[in-house]
């Protein structure tokens, strides 16, 4: 290709304009672009501690007390908190993430003992005097929570106030969610359970819509994942839940709720009766704000 002198020149001249032009821009959009601290600054002003419904429930001081060590995080789908047997170094509260408790056999099978959205806490072995744990932690749906350092949990928690108080109500809660799954992974459908599952699981979220895989669905219940699709296609057909891979969207509650074995509501109940009880008792006369999930009628 033959380039004159003229064209030459005339690329020099618009590729130096082009270049003064290109490097102070990129320079201001560098210096506004937010740092390692702003950034967590924005992250922040997006989420609040509250949004937990045990740290909401909480009286102001002790709140304040533990508030400075509240760390955000981001809990991404398959994170693992701990492993079996390995040491508790936090608890976690979980705001916009809901972490699954499940017990890992030798074969490599696996199932649910419970799970934890932003109506608990994970890791109330802690609490109970033991620094391990037999169960398996990792997050089933994606988002964020708060994490407080297991000392500082226990310096507040060993006071013998408020936080023992909340702690020990919600671990009778738990140990009635935990004891109502395997009665109903016993005894009841796969249909049964599946419905059961969804609703305790979108109860603790804002929209009616959950990002989790069939096969995690059938892991967790410890069923095979032929009989989660054969469900979940029944379900569809029926029109009380849409399906698209890795997505789940509820359209019908009620239709749900008449599908669910009665352990959805006696788990839900038992919530309602131990940790609305803690507020309306207001730990130590304290005026509390309301535990209850904002959207879906969570934990009412």
């Amino acid at each position: 290709m033959c380039v004159n002198a003229h064209s030459l020149t005339m690329y020099c001249v618009i590729r130096q304009r082009v270049h003064s032009f290109a490097v102070p821009l990129f320079f201001t959009f560098a210096n506004h672009m937010p740092t390692g601290e702003k950034m967590r600054a924005i992250l922040s002003s997006r989420h609040d501690p509250k949004q937990n419904h045990l740290l909401a429930t909480l009286p102001a001081e002790v709140f304040e007390r533990i508030s400075p060590h509240l760390e955000l995080i981001a809990m991404p789908l398959g994170e693992t908190l701990w492993e079996v047997s390995g040491q508790l170094q936090h608890v976690y509260f979980p705001t916009t993430a809901i972490v699954s408790l499940h017990y890992l056999l030798e074969n490599g099978s696996s199932a649910e003992i419970s799970g934890v959205g932003n109506e608990g806490v994970v890791g109330i072995s802690l609490l109970m005097g033991g620094n391990t744990t037999s169960s398996r932690a990792a997050v089933c749906i994606g988002g964020h929570g708060y994490r407080l350092k297991a000392h500082l949990m226990m310096d507040e928690f060993n006071c013998a106030g408020p936080m023992m108080r909340l702690m020990l109500r919600y671990t009778q809660a738990l140990i009635t969610h935990i004891s109502q799954t395997a009665v109903c992974n016993r005894h009841h459908s796969i249909e049964q359970q599946l419905c059961r599952w969804l609703l305790l699981t979108l109860d603790r979220l804002p929209s009616n819509e959950l990002t989790i895989t069939q096969e995690l669905i059938a892991s967790m219940l410890g069923v095979r994942r032929e009989g989660i699709t054969e469900t979940a296609g029944n379900l569809q057909r029926e029109g009380l839940i849409s399906y698209r891979r890795g997505h789940i969207t509820a359209l019908n509650r009620t239709g749900l709720e008449s599908h669910a074995c009665e352990c959805y509501q006696v788990v839900k109940k038992e919530f309602h009766r131990l940790l609305n009880d803690a507020e309306n008792k207001a730990l130590s006369n304290h005026a509390l704000p309301s535990i209850n999930h904002p959207a879906n009628g969570g934990w009412r």
